[in-house]
């Protein structure tokens, strides 16, 4: 079935190409690709919908469709909204709009992941679209930037709270139809306010299976794969791999409230043991980083201000000391990447026991803490572009996504003072502080920063190769 899903786009008898470009997909849409849900970042690889607020290769907030903003006061923003837009559908982006396309996500079910913690409100002010917080929030223009606050025409709002994107975004592709999770068609927007799209179209077909994707490249029916796995990636000619840090960072998780890894000492016995560079070389084949923070290359700013540690903790003797290692199938290199570790655990003393299982089926437990250890891949900038919000839910003493069950004054000081800092470089600094006081407890021990694997076809220009996997196709991608 998965063949035919890829076949289905195939270019013409005789081996003519259309121009258009033939995208092998991972996932397919889970939620009718509604703007709301994580089918978002589909409609923004597509280039086929577009926020008010673009980031740029740092991170930093700017403009799409809105041309600037002003912090009005601690908890209101003003957004002006770019003139002469023009949706799919064929009407215009107003601040009426976009204010109503930002309220209708605030009061989405469940809500957009961007908005966990949040309370937003927005209205129209003239051409402005203005957004108030309850609390003050220096990241609400890098918030907007979300995919899952996409602005759509009005007609895309259903009176159901279904959102149908379909012929209502604004981007250089319109997206003219979607056969269920098997396939998508997009032609070229001719009305777009920007610079015009260079191929005629996109033709796309979700391809869950890895090795699919990367067949589909070798045999030409598709010209984009993204997300190859490692185990691929060496079946594929060299000039149709490129690879690009990704922020998610492959960590092992130390239960700081029970068990063994109470003590500060055999925690510090876990890191000393680590060797990452095997698991770099030997799992990820040379397709990863090595870790020297939980913040990877993704984030450039990251390895510039980074300073030492200071003196760490000195490991005790892990002679004979149990512990329960757990980690999740889906993820193909983790199951490795376990038994690994486990090897060089014992080689420290440690007496492993490995658990492995689906993440449906490990999350609970692992969240409630009754694994010793738990190896995650794990995004570090979320939706917002910002490291903090994952620092926040997985390392504070309030935090919803606590695998260490760590809760420590320093850290939870660090971190919100990091979350009240401006965007720019004094937030970088405050958030490497943060960083740095998490590391220094061990519960979490950074192992190796992954990257995105991606196959073009030799007949592909410019596409995008996003570390925050945002943008695929933009209106420069094209065939030769």
């Amino acid at each position: 079935m998965t063949v035919l899903s890829v076949s289905a786009c195939s270019a013409p008898a005789g081996g003519q190409s259309t121009g258009r470009i033939k995208v092998a997909m991972l996932q397919p849409p889970r939620s009718g690709l509604s703007p709301f849900s994580d089918d978002a970042f589909k409609l923004s690889r597509w280039s086929t919908a577009e926020t008010l607020v673009n980031l740029d290769e740092r991170g930093d907030a700017r403009p799409a469709l809105a041309t600037a903003w002003t912090r009005t006061s601690e908890r209101t923003w003003e957004f002006t909204v770019r003139d002469g837009v023009t949706f799919h559908d064929g009407s215009r982006l107003t601040a009426q709009v976009a204010a109503g396309a930002l309220t209708r996500a605030t009061r989405a079910t469940p809500k957009p992941r961007i908005l966990d913690g949040v309370e937003l409100t927005a209205r129209a002010e003239g051409g402005k679209v203005v957004v108030t917080t309850r609390e003050p929030d220096p990241l609400v223009p890098h918030r907007l930037s979300s995919p899952q606050l996409a602005i759509l025409a009005e007609r895309a709002y259903g009176a159901d709270g279904k959102v149908d994107p379909v012929g209502t975004g604004s981007g250089p592709f319109k997206l003219v139809k979607v056969n269920g999770t098997t396939t998508a068609t997009l032609d070229r927007h001719d009305g777009y306010w920007g610079a015009k799209a260079k191929a005629p179209g996109i033709d796309v077909s979700f391809v869950p299976d890895g090795a699919a994707r990367a067949a589909a490249i070798r045999s030409g029916e598709a010209h984009i794969a993204e997300a190859v796995p490692v185990s691929q990636a060496a079946l594929l000619a060299k000039e149709t791999i490129s690879e690009v840090p990704m922020p998610r960072t492959n960590t092992l998780y130390l239960n700081t409230a029970k068990g063994p890894f109470k003590s500060p000492g055999l925690r510090a016995a876990a890191r000393a043991s680590i060797d990452a560079g095997q698991l770099v070389r030997g799992v990820y084949e040379g397709r990863a980083d090595v870790a020297s923070g939980l913040l990877g290359p993704a984030l450039p700013w990251a390895a510039e201000g980074r300073g030492s540690l200071g003196e760490r903790t000195a490991p005790a003797s892990a002679k004979g000391v149990a512990i329960t290692l757990a980690t999740y199938s889906d993820r193909a290199e983790l199951p490795e990447v376990a038994s690994v570790l486990q090897q060089q655990l014992r080689g420290a003393g440690f007496a492993v026991e490995l658990v492995v299982r689906e993440y449906a089926h490990i999350e609970e437990d692992a969240l409630a803490g009754k694994f010793d250890a738990f190896i995650l891949s794990r995004a570090t900038v979320l939706d917002s572009g910002d490291p903090v919000a994952y620092m926040q839910a997985d390392f504070t003493c309030d935090g919803s996504f606590n695998l260490a069950r760590l809760c420590d004054e320093d850290v939870d000081r660090a971190v919100r003072e990091a979350a009240a800092a401006d965007a720019g470089p004094a937030r970088h600094a405050a958030t490497l502080e943060a960083e740095a006081a998490i590391l220094r407890t061990d519960a979490a021990i950074p192992m190796l920063h992954e990257r995105v694997i991606q196959g073009d076809a030799t007949t592909v220009l410019d596409s995008a190769k996003d570390p925050r996997e945002r943008v695929l196709i933009t209106a420069e991608t094209r065939l030769k």
